[in-house]
């Protein structure tokens, strides 16, 4: 499958940049507070661990074509320091795709609705590209995750997963 060329995309006040390895040494601090892991687990990489996972998804798709990754970094329209992620795997479902999204963002930014409108321009130039169908993961205790997912017009379903209510739309 040839999956279309990841773009820069900006919103009213976000600007969303391809990744690149490069982006590891501004989402290390971003990604060390511990915060961000209250709901989904895990532990804050180290630069290293963030640059060889950053040179994996940056290649944009799996390795037998089945799957399309798209990932930015999410940044003010008016600064340079990074303030989170938003994150799509397409995959072709039937005649059209659906893709798994995921966001996160810097808890000196949360409650700023920041989230909600780097998803929203995520999922407007996955639309764009033929994306009409959207899955999200929410921890049924991450109210601000529900808040977003929302804000995307998804709607919870009776699915768990990892202990995880699956969203669609």
């Amino acid at each position: 499958m040839s999956w279309p060329t990841i773009e820069a995309v900006t919103s009213v006040r976000l600007r969303l940049e391809p990744l690149s390895v490069e982006h590891a040494l501004g989402m290390v601090e971003v990604l060390a507070d511990a915060s961000v892991y209250e709901y989904t687990g895990g532990e804050a990489p180290s630069l290293e661990q963030l640059q060889s996972r950053y040179a994996a998804q940056s290649i944009g798709h799996s390795k037998d074509g089945s799957q399309g990754w798209f990932n930015w970094i999410v940044k003010s329209r008016d600064g340079d320091a990074s303030i989170g992620f938003v994150q799509a795997t397409v995959a072709q479902n039937g005649p059209g795709f659906v893709a798994d999204i995921a966001w996160v963002i810097s808890p000196l930014h949360q409650g700023q609705r920041m989230a909600s409108e780097a998803t929203k321009a995520m999922t407007d130039w996955l639309r764009s590209k033929g994306v009409s169908s959207f899955v999200a993961y929410v921890h049924p205790e991450h109210h601000a995750s529900m808040g977003v997912a929302q804000n995307q017009g998804l709607h919870p379903t009776l699915l768990m997963e990892n202990g995880e209510i699956r969203w669609e739309f």
